[in-house]
């Protein structure tokens, strides 16, 4: 992990020296278009890291208006373009990492419902062209994702754009342009099946004028160390290609025409950022110990099973949180036990007597799960969510606690409830997690009674700590930031106010964690600032001392902890 990104501070280094003249040259080309010199455009960062590369503008496809054919000509051309975007589609599955496939799949399930181009064909039945039916029908599905309450699905407008202009193209004959190596992509939006087409072992970035930090891209980007800068405020009609940009991730911000002394400046940057690298890197194997000898926990996030084939478990004391809804998105039923079971144990095992804290699904909000969660609701984020929705439905509770007693056989397994806002919920899953253990052991199942803890990320359960007969307690930083400050994640008009630096929000993570130190109970942090460096000595101050992170983040996050001392 230390190598790839020192791998990608050299990359970018190289490009800075090669290209310092060619800047100058622009810098006159700039000067007549127009365009101001050196100005930073300020966006929200989705994934950490410094690009320089290349700048390669990623437009919508324009539709070309054709005389239409015969209403079968024109249906069996539609026809013709979704079968070929389909077979793009699963290629890029094919190449993909198990959680990428995952994701993947939506797009080849929409291409394969027939209500997707039912309008088309309607419209094409009437009379229209094809190019011209497909893309009206798509722009009506797509603003309404982009309207949606649900998170979810809003994100999902992007793979909407995807599928629209994949047929698009298909139909008028044209392929995308690809991006060239180490290329900053600048975009409305960009779907996960256009990141997984680049080759990103050049370097690069990607900047968004959409786009969120909670997307599926935004994941990728952080799983691959991806540079990634979201919601800029910029009108792609006036930009051009450029053959220089400069991508701050770890601000959020871009830099459209840097200058030499920019260009320079930003190399000495990068130069520095290639020097912490590897001294982050001599952390990652070791412990994280503050300087003042204080032991502090490190664990991963994970998502999905196929993230820890690559990593060695010597560089984190455990996992923090294993989100299960991948087990349960996009698919075309529920799964079932003996599924569940054989992820829950993969997971275990490579953890290798290491605890794995694994959260029961979280859906709702702004992750919604088909004929499960439910539909409609005025404000998803407060509804039927997380523990709420799974007392709902026992049935698939039971069959997911199940699943989890069976691997906890394997390992130090724990089980974490999410959206925890009254002692009564912990109760009742309880009862139902020892009724499933009890029914496994007359049955001669091998099992184990998990640890059974709660996610601390409503106010009310932070507030009252003190009346849970939880085995731990695992801070959600996200949610819990959300709630405190009354400011979505995805919604940039308040990205300002969703800050867990809040003094509110970091009075909560205090309380908690004297809570815990005092009954002697486990609390960990999970939540994306677990990680962050800006945040990480704040949590630390507030007695924090176990967190939880994405893999890429470990090293860093070592390093800064073996840098704090207590005040």
């Amino acid at each position: 992990m230390g190598r790839m990104r020192r791998r990608r501070s050299r990359r970018c280094l190289i490009w800075c020296d090669a290209t310092l003249t060619r800047i100058t040259r622009a810098l006159r080309r700039m000067s007549v278009r127009g365009m101001a010199p050196d100005t930073w455009h300020s966006g929200r960062a989705a994934s950490p890291g410094l690009a320089a590369g290349p700048l390669f503008i990623s437009r919508p496809v324009t539709v070309q208006r054709h005389a239409a054919g015969s209403p079968v000509q024109e249906a069996a051309k539609l026809r013709d373009a979704i079968a070929l975007a389909i077979g793009e589609i699963e290629k890029l599955q094919q190449q993909a990492s198990d959680d990428a496939a995952e994701i993947l799949e939506f797009q080849v399930a929409m291409l394969g419902d027939d209500a997707l181009a039912e309008a088309a064909f309607a419209a094409i039945a009437e009379g229209a062209a094809v190019d011209a039916a497909w893309s009206e029908a798509l722009n009506e599905q797509i603003a309404e994702y982009e309207a949606a309450d649900e998170e979810y699905f809003r994100a999902r407008a992007s793979d909407m754009i995807d599928i629209r202009d994949r047929v698009l193209e298909h139909l008028f004959g044209t392929a995308a342009a690809l991006p060239p190596a180490g290329a900053i992509i600048l975009a409305e939006d960009m779907p996960p099946s256009r990141f997984l087409a680049c080759d990103w072992s050049a370097g690069g970035g990607i900047a968004l004028t959409g786009g969120s930090p909670s997307s599926h891209v935004a994941m990728l980007a952080r799983t691959r160390g991806v540079p990634m800068v979201v919601g800029l405020d910029l009108d792609l009609a006036d930009i051009q290609p450029l053959e220089s940009a400069l991508l701050d991730g770890e601000v959020g911000r871009i830099n459209l025409a840097p200058t030499v002394q920019a260009a320079q400046a930003f190399q000495h940057q990068l130069q520095h950022a290639a020097t912490e690298a590897a001294q982050w890197a001599q952390y990652l194997m070791q412990p994280a110990v503050t300087a003042d000898g204080q032991r502090v926990f490190t664990q991963i996030n994970v998502a999905a099973p196929t993230e820890l084939d690559k990593l060695d478990p010597a560089i984190c004391d455990g996992i923090g949180l294993v989100r299960t809804e991948f087990l349960f998105h996009d698919q075309p039923q529920l799964p079932d036990e003996d599924q569940q079971f054989a992820v829950y144990h993969r997971i275990v095992t490579w953890a290798a007597g290491r605890p794995v804290t694994i959260r029961t699904l979280d859906a709702g909000g702004d992750k919604p799960i088909e004929g499960l969660s439910m539909a409609a609701e005025s404000n998803p984020f407060l509804g039927l969510r997380g523990i709420r929705l799974s007392l709902a439905h026992p049935d698939v509770f039971r069959v997911q606690l199940r699943a989890l007693a069976r691997a906890a056989h394997f390992g130090p397994l724990k089980v974490m409830l999410p959206m925890v806002t009254v002692p009564a919920e912990v109760a009742a899953a309880a009862a139902l997690l020892a009724g499933e253990v009890a029914d496994l052991e007359r049955a001669g199942v091998p099992c184990r009674m998990p640890a059974l803890g709660i996610m601390v990320e409503v106010p009310a359960a932070a507030l009252a700590i003190d009346r849970y007969d939880a085995a731990f307690f695992s801070i959600g930083s996200n949610d819990l930031t959300q709630y405190v400050t009354a400011s979505a994640r995805d919604i940039s008009a308040v990205a300002g106010l969703n800050d867990t630096a809040n003094p509110a929000v970091l009075m909560l993570i205090e309380h908690v964690a004297r809570f815990g130190r005092e009954a002697g109970r486990e609390v960990s942090l999970c939540g994306d600032a677990g990680g962050d460096p800006r945040l990480l000595p704040l949590l630390l101050q507030a007695g924090v001392r176990n967190v939880s992170m994405a893999p890429t983040m470990l090293a860093r996050a070592k390093a800064v902890i073996a840098r704090w001392q207590s005040t």
